[in-house]
């Protein structure tokens, strides 16, 4: 009599099983890279949102650290502790570069030639061009609502009585995508110069 043992089950994969595992994973990974494509391909680039931003971000600290004085620069009176309005300067500061000016600008009203209409530069203060595709705007405006309600700085566009003014820089780059960044500067030291 022989003793017959009891079959043994399965052991691995079949060759069969081993081709049907590989078809199914590799349409998944194809879907998912398709997928990652896709977004990729349809985003904006973040190298072009990035030197955007450093672009806006350099004009509008170049504009900001300009003075804001009643006199122009080359003004006497600019330094004078009898300044006190743009009644007493020579010459008073006026919207829009005076002749001969250039840029790191003495004022902050040098870098529009009108209140409320873009200034474009290509250009920063050292006069290296901006990479090809991008504009750079600079828009300034007297603003009379700085501060909180009931303690707001009294400003308007006249001479003796602008205080505030707010920046504007705006980076257009590819695909019709913009930067825009918004400033105030305030006059804190009227004979700083």
């Amino acid at each position: 009599m022989s003793v017959k043992r009891p079959r043994q089950g399965q052991r691995g994969i079949s060759l069969v099983e081993l081709i049907m595992f590989i078809v199914i994973v590799g349409i998944a990974v194809l879907g998912v890279l398709q997928v990652l494509g896709n977004s990729a391909r349809n985003s904006a680039d973040p190298m072009l949102r990035k030197q955007a931003l450093a672009i806006a971000e350099g004009l509008m600290e170049e504009v900001r650290l300009a003075h804001f004085s009643f006199c122009d620069g080359s003004d006497p009176a600019a330094e004078q502790p009898t300044t006190l309005s743009p009644a007493n300067c020579t010459v008073p500061e006026g919207v829009g570069p005076e002749a001969g000016n250039t840029r790191p600008y003495d004022n902050v009203n040098d870098y529009v030639s009108a209140f409320g209409t873009p200034t474009t530069y290509t250009t920063d203060a050292a006069g290296n061009s901006f990479p090809a595709g991008y504009t750079a705007t600079v828009t300034i405006q007297p603003d009379a609502g700085l501060g909180p309600a009931g303690g707001q700085i009294s400003s308007d566009a006249t001479p003796a009585n602008m205080n505030v003014l707010r920046i504007t820089v705006s980076v257009s780059y590819a695909g019709g995508n913009a930067i825009v960044l918004d400033g105030y500067r305030v006059r804190y030291a009227p004979r700083s110069i």
